[in-house]
């Protein structure tokens, strides 16, 4: 069945409606009709089973079934901190990002991000479409969000709150994602929340890596080879998600 997600407030009842530009995807693109059943998530995470009754070219309305008893939502959540990349780099960050499972993309303005781009950032809207059409391809639960920059100092005071910082960083040696969980103290079963710095293009300062130590930080390599930024974090992602997550199963 196909997936749609709409807002809490438009569930009343045994009824929830569908708006903007899902009606016409609907109804022109998948060729749904009334009688039809599909999936319905009120973006918040419950899911629910529902037959087409009507479709206008404003509004589709859907006759709830059932509430699913599904969460397609990982264990550990984990926040990318993207030093903002040029192009259309943040477009695949956030699509294969959020199949991955991310819960937040945060852009952040390190050194060596283009100075240019620090000024230049209007693709919220269009960033939140994307995790929106990934979250439905990947039959996620909840929709991740993506957010204004923020600086290099408020990233890091954003991170204080996080169970752990993962930095995969280029000229870090021999100590990676796997040794960092199977060789220190860590308890695993204890980390709820992840932050994943990636640099961008130009990687990152000295003093950005020393500073992040200082504020308790782990910095890993992710292996001999270096890899661009839109590469790095899902590769780190991956690693902690099967680590910590459900990538790989159980």
């Amino acid at each position: 069945m196909h997936k749609f997600f709409t807002p809490k407030e438009n569930f009343i009842e045994n009824k929830a409606k569908i708006l903007g530009d899902d009606v016409k995807h609907l109804y022109k693109v998948l060729r749904l009709n009334e009688g039809d059943k599909i999936v319905l998530n009120n973006c918040d995470g419950e899911e629910f089973t529902g037959i087409i009754s009507t479709i206008t070219k404003q509004e589709v309305i859907i006759e709830i079934i059932e509430k699913l008893q599904i969460n397609n939502e990982s264990n550990v959540k984990i926040y990318l901190f993207q030093g903002l990349p040029k192009a259309q780099k943040m477009d695949l960050i956030v699509q294969k990002g959020t199949e991955l499972g991310i819960t937040e993309f945060i852009p952040t303005l390190t050194d060596r991000v283009d100075i240019k781009l620090k000024g230049d950032f209007k693709k919220l809207d269009r960033l939140n479409r994307i995790a929106l059409e990934a979250a439905k391809q990947s039959k996620r639960s909840l929709i991740p969000n993506v957010v204004d920059p923020i600086s290099f100092d408020d990233a890091i005071n954003k991170m204080k709150s996080l169970d752990i910082v993962i930095v995969p960083y280029e000229n870090a040696e021999n100590f990676g994602i796997k040794t960092l969980f199977s060789n220190t103290d860590i308890d695993k079963s204890k980390i709820k929340t992840v932050g994943i710095l990636v640099g961008p293009e130009g990687g990152f300062e000295l003093n950005e890596i020393n500073k992040l130590q200082e504020n308790g930080a782990y910095i890993v390599t992710l292996g001999s080879r270096i890899l661009r930024t839109e590469t790095a974090g899902f590769v780190a992602t991956s690693l902690v998600q099967y680590e910590l997550g459900d990538l790989g199963g159980n």
